[in-house]
């Protein structure tokens, strides 16, 4: 059970790697034209969907996987804190994309909320490495 647990876990830390290319996406936007920036807008709010679905199976997994082994305290904390970060952040993104499309259908400059969707996303995979920082090296009881 432990090994299948593993392996969905990793997956679900792949999946999870649209937060890698997110800001490099959401920066490709402003050099588009309007309706190349909502249909990328789009894309990546269905991306963005799937990611969070990944979120719950790193939930699921990891709190299997935590139950395994004698980790210390602080290294849960740090974890648990990072993971509902990502998760908020991940969630949140997704208005500022909603909005890239309707401005665009309203033939208005989705400039702010491109902006906005950036700086998140540019959180959201600092957040990522540092879950992956602990991730490779957990701090154990002992």
């Amino acid at each position: 059970m432990f090994k299948v647990m593993l392996f969905l876990h990793v997956l679900g830390a792949a999946g999870m790697g649209f937060y890698i290319v997110l800001p490099i996406m959401v920066g490709r936007a402003s050099k588009l034209a309007g309706v190349g920036q909502g249909g990328l807008a789009e894309g990546l709010l269905s991306a963005n969907r799937i990611a969070q679905y990944f979120l719950v199976l790193q939930l699921l997994t990891g709190g299997y996987l935590i139950s395994q082994a004698d980790y210390s305290v602080a290294w849960m904390v740090i974890i648990v804190l990072l993971f509902l970060a990502v998760a908020a952040l991940g969630g949140i993104i997704s208005k500022p994309l909603k909005r890239v499309v309707a401005s665009i259908q309203e033939g208005k400059s989705a400039t702010a909320h491109i902006s906005k969707a950036r700086v998140m996303s540019i959180i959201v995979l600092v957040l990522y490495i540092a879950i992956i920082y602990f991730m490779k090296f957990p701090m154990f009881q002992g």
